[in-house]
């Protein structure tokens, strides 16, 4: 990692701490550590900079009690734990991209989910692709989203191994389950994709889970018992080689932006919707305006105690 020494010389005289703690009963990578304050204003230096470029060069997370700032799309995370590389149930995907990092109450999360995954037929687990950067934030390439710690990605393919190698976690690819451009399963879809997607949208901590529409009008099709948990799961473009959990703020994340919840209802009929609607797109609408480019986020456009994530060691 590469920046300016006066850019962060300046930074940290600005900057403050004051004491803070941890939810109860969530894991905490450094209890006691002190909470990211809100600094009086974001240096000039800064201010200006590009998001993605100060936040997806740090390699480690800040030495902070855990707390997600800001929102999914618009944030950034103090105090992010790291997915061990391998677990007993689970192995961490991609690592040259350092993002198996999140806040405590997503790795609790994730590695009860991989022993769920264990117990179905054929898995061995999971395995988890990315979740957050070190310290969150905007992210050099790929996702608009995954930035303050509560967002991952969980492979698609069956774990048959435990073993692989950090040159084979780069190299081997999820697999797809659609079919149709995601109108529906193709047969790589099985029953444990459907348990333990089902095993992730009852979990209380979950907020969303986003999945290509074939596969939740299939979900739909097939559950015969309690149908409470398929209003978490919401049909979305992409999502066949993986699905996107997206938790909740934890309680006492005050800095936390949760999104609104899902509407009422299963949400089957909306996703037989997006369906019909990839089967038989409906005509562009010749007065819909050009889509506006979005412009890149700069530090000054985050939570004001990004930037004491920023420069916390």
């Amino acid at each position: 990692m590469i920046r300016p020494i006066a850019t962060l010389a300046l930074a940290a005289a600005l900057l403050t701490g004051c004491g803070g703690s941890d939810a109860p009963g969530a894991r905490n990578a450094n209890p006691g550590a002190p909470e990211a304050a809100a600094p009086a204003a974001i240096p000039a230096v800064l201010s200006t900079r590009s998001a993605k470029q100060l936040f997806g060069t740090e390699a480690r997370a800040s030495s902070q009690a855990s707390r997600p700032y800001g929102s999914y799309a618009k944030g950034c995370a103090a105090g992010n734990v790291q997915l061990p590389e391998t677990g007993p149930t689970w192995q961490a995907m991609r690592l040259s991209r350092n993002r198996n990092w999140g806040q405590p109450v997503m790795i609790d999360f994730l590695e009860d989910l991989s022993r769920v995954a264990a117990r179905q037929p054929g898995w061995n687990g999971l395995y988890i692709g990315d979740i957050s950067q070190p310290k969150g934030g905007p992210m050099l390439t790929g996702h608009a989203s995954h930035q303050i710690g509560l967002d991952a990605d969980v492979w698609m393919r069956p774990t048959d191994r435990l073993n692989l190698s950090a040159s084979e976690r780069e190299s081997i690819s999820s697999v797809s389950l659609r079919r149709a451009n995601g109108a529906y399963t193709n047969d790589n879809w099985s029953r444990a994709h459907h348990e333990i997607m089902k095993a992730a949208a009852s979990d209380p901590r979950v907020a969303r889970i986003f999945v290509f529409p074939g596969a939740k009008v299939r979900m739909c099709n097939e559950e015969t018992g309690n149908r409470d948990w398929l209003r978490k799961i919401r049909p979305w473009y992409g999502h066949h080689y993986h699905f996107h959990v997206r938790l909740a703020c934890p309680p006492g994340a005050s800095g936390c932006v949760d999104q609104a919840p899902p509407p009422p209802g299963d949400g089957c009929a909306d996703a037989q919707a997006w369906v019909n609607n990839i089967l038989n797109p409906p005509p562009p609408d010749p007065n819909a305006p050009p889509p506006k480019p979005k412009r890149e986020l700069t530090l000054a456009d985050l939570p004001a105690q990004c930037t004491s994530v920023l420069s916390a060691r």
